[in-house]
């Protein structure tokens, strides 16, 4: 995914692909001519989201060569070390200006706007835009944060602003369910001296936490912040797009306060919007184990796909 690679106070930086079948970003791969790829694999996500067609020219950078898609019909085809590849290319360019795309604002602007609204919305439960907003003002440029599979990625993955390579870390291709907390541990590990956030929805949290043991035995300090929704929120989200309707996906969770303290740990539960952020400040300071529980409000998902219909069809 790439995410923090190039920072997202860049102005060429557009978000991240691949999450959405037409989100903001796809609007400049609809205009594009031309795609310069850099260490992608067709198993992150179908080519065929930027590419439906099969027109655009594909420069292909990576390690080895790429798989054969109709969608992904590459032109030229640069097998090396990335680093070297993109160096060489940079100073090929020279000191040439890259011009923004003629939408590239327009589509900060969308990403912006929507991270601004969450940002000032008080409902509660609350929304993934409010959680994600918080979450950003909690954490400094360098601290660490991992989003597991599910709805939480979606959400994190498509608004978290990134501004430092590897703060902001997916299980994207295979999507690995409750990698973020050992996942955490190892961040913390690694370094100490930065903050380390999980975040996870309360179905892939159940299925690993008993890692908190863990956590709290080796004295490793970090916060898991669980978006509690009682259900596989991302499962709901896909059967009511393709189904019109779910089944199945519920289900009951345990007290999460009561939960983290017979492991030892801190617990806290979100009980108004304006307790989230304090909330994190607070978990993050301490020199111990944290578990937040969010009431989300996933009514959001059907919202996001309504509104980016309804903007492909204007634009």
């Amino acid at each position: 995914m790439g995410k923090g690679t190039l920072s997202d106070r860049n102005e060429h930086a557009l978000g991240v692909i691949g999450f959405m079948r037409h989100d903001y970003e796809n609007f400049t791969f609809d205009k594009a001519d031309v795609i310069l790829s850099v260490g992608y694999e067709l198993q992150e996500f179908s080519p065929q989201r930027i590419n439906p067609c099969g027109d655009k020219k594909i420069i292909h950078i990576n390690t080895f060569a790429s798989d054969i898609d109709s969608c992904y019909n590459v032109d030229v085809s640069i097998e090396s070390d990335i680093d070297l590849a993109l160096s060489a290319l940079g100073a090929a360019l020279g000191e040439e200006p890259l011009h923004a795309q003629h939408n590239a604002s327009q589509i900060r602007t969308f990403i912006n706007e929507e991270l601004d609204n969450g940002r000032a919305s008080s409902h509660y439960p609350l929304k993934p835009q409010r959680v994600v907003a918080d979450i950003r003002a909690a954490m400094g440029d360098n601290d660490i944060v991992l989003a597991d599979t599910g709805a939480v990625k979606m959400w994190m993955s498509r608004l978290y602003p990134t501004y430092e390579p590897l703060t902001c870390i997916t299980s994207n291709g295979l999507s690995t369910m409750a990698f973020s907390l050992p996942g955490a541990m190892a961040a913390k590990l690694a370094y100490p001296d930065r903050k380390v956030l999980a975040v996870m929805g309360d179905g892939s949290f159940m299925m690993n936490s008993q890692e908190i043991e863990t956590a709290v035995r080796e004295s490793i300090p970090l916060v898991v912040l669980v978006w509690v929704d009682n259900s596989y929120g991302l499962i709901k989200w896909k059967m009511d797009i393709e189904e019109g309707a779910h089944d199945t996906v519920d289900f009951g969770n345990p007290d999460f306060v009561k939960y983290a303290e017979s492991f030892g740990a801190n617990g806290y539960h979100i009980n108004s919007t304006d307790e989230l952020l304090p909330t994190l400040n607070r978990a993050l300071s301490e020199n111990g184990v944290s578990i937040i529980a969010c009431p989300i409000d996933y009514s959001e998902n059907m919202k996001l796909v309504e509104s980016l219909g309804e903007l492909t069809i204007s634009l």
